[in-house]
């Protein structure tokens, strides 16, 4: 009897600690998952994601936001402040007015205000009017969260009507980088997009956030299932969205003009998802444009000649004036 009392007693010790230990275990990994998810996606404070330069910029981006800036002082006397209110939210952006008939909207990616569109305009100016805007919760703009895309496409809307509106211009394109090819493509396949938006340009678009999510994962070794998982918990919880729905899943209803241009050594958006969004897309004026080199987002800076004619041959295609 005090032998099966003590194996007994032993069994219950052995369950409590496995049971400590999956809590122990569940508990990191919830505390974890809710840190990557507010320093990945959630602005905290107007000091983050602002205007000013990040503090830790590799020498591409360093480059980049440099050659940005010289466009900017270029140009700053075509340059006219504009504001809009969407959703509650004040939103700001910049508009550079050469005259033309046709209005270039940059749609930046995540943590990057209207600081970085400056870069990318350099590749439009002497074709079209420059929209560059600080997203939902980015510069001077109001919002906690980057939704990658889904709420920002509302934002985007709202813009759209207000450069046709107020600015007078009935013709406009979209380049939208990562976040920004996310919500272009998810406002230009909405049933309330005018017919005046006519094209869209897009440089590392992912089929969703919960791809390229899972491939920061892989590459910082975390264990893939739970910790994304968790991680798209806190996100549906916090937003309302999932990283498992993305531009894959719209893209089929694109109807206009499409340029992807992509990086075969983007890890984080992966050429073969690009290679499915491009087939995916049945619109009749489409192009993938395929680079040898550039890490996600660090196309342009890697092959700028490249870049820059496709555009321009894309533009002179579709008629853009």
């Amino acid at each position: 009897m005090f032998i099966f009392l003590s194996t007994k007693v032993c069994l219950w010790i052995l369950f409590g600690i496995v049971c400590f230990s999956l809590f122990f275990w569940m508990l990191t990994y919830i505390v974890a998952s809710y840190f990557v998810y507010t320093k990945t996606l959630s602005r905290g404070s107007k000091n983050n994601w602002s205007r000013d330069l990040p503090s830790s910029l590799d020498e591409f981006s360093l480059k980049m936001y440099d050659i940005g800036k010289k466009w900017h002082d270029k140009n700053v006397d075509y340059k006219k402040d504009v504001h809009i209110i969407n959703e509650g939210l004040n939103l700001y952006g910049e508009y550079y007015d050469f005259g033309k008939k046709t209005c270039v909207m940059i749609l930046s990616g995540r943590t990057e205000s209207l600081r970085y569109g400056y870069y990318f305009a350099e590749a439009y100016s002497d074709k079209c009017n420059v929209l560059v805007i600080d997203p939902r919760a980015h510069g001077l703009s109001d919002g906690e969260y980057n939704t990658v895309g889904f709420e920002e496409s509302k934002d985007i809307l709202a813009w759209v009507k207000f450069v046709n509106q107020e600015l007078k211009i009935d013709s406009i394109i979209f380049h939208g980088i990562c976040i920004g090819a996310a919500g272009g493509m998810y406002t230009i396949t909405n049933e309330e997009c005018p017919d005046f938006v006519k094209a869209i340009i897009t440089e590392g678009m992912f089929p969703n956030f919960g791809e390229s999510m899972k491939n920061h994962l892989i590459e910082k070794k975390k264990p893939v299932f739970i910790f994304y998982n968790m991680v798209n918990g806190w996100m549906k919880h916090y937003t309302g969205h999932s990283m498992n729905f993305g531009p894959i899943n719209v893209i089929d209803k694109l109807n206009k003009p499409l340029l992807m241009l992509h990086s075969k050594e983007d890890l984080y958006s992966t050429p073969e998802y690009a290679e499915k969004l491009f087939n995916l897309a049945k619109t009749k004026t489409k192009e993938l444009v395929w680079f040898d080199h550039g890490a996600h987002s660090m196309i342009r800076i890697n092959n700028t000649e490249k870049y820059d004619l496709a555009i321009k041959e894309f533009l002179e295609r579709i008629n853009i004036e």
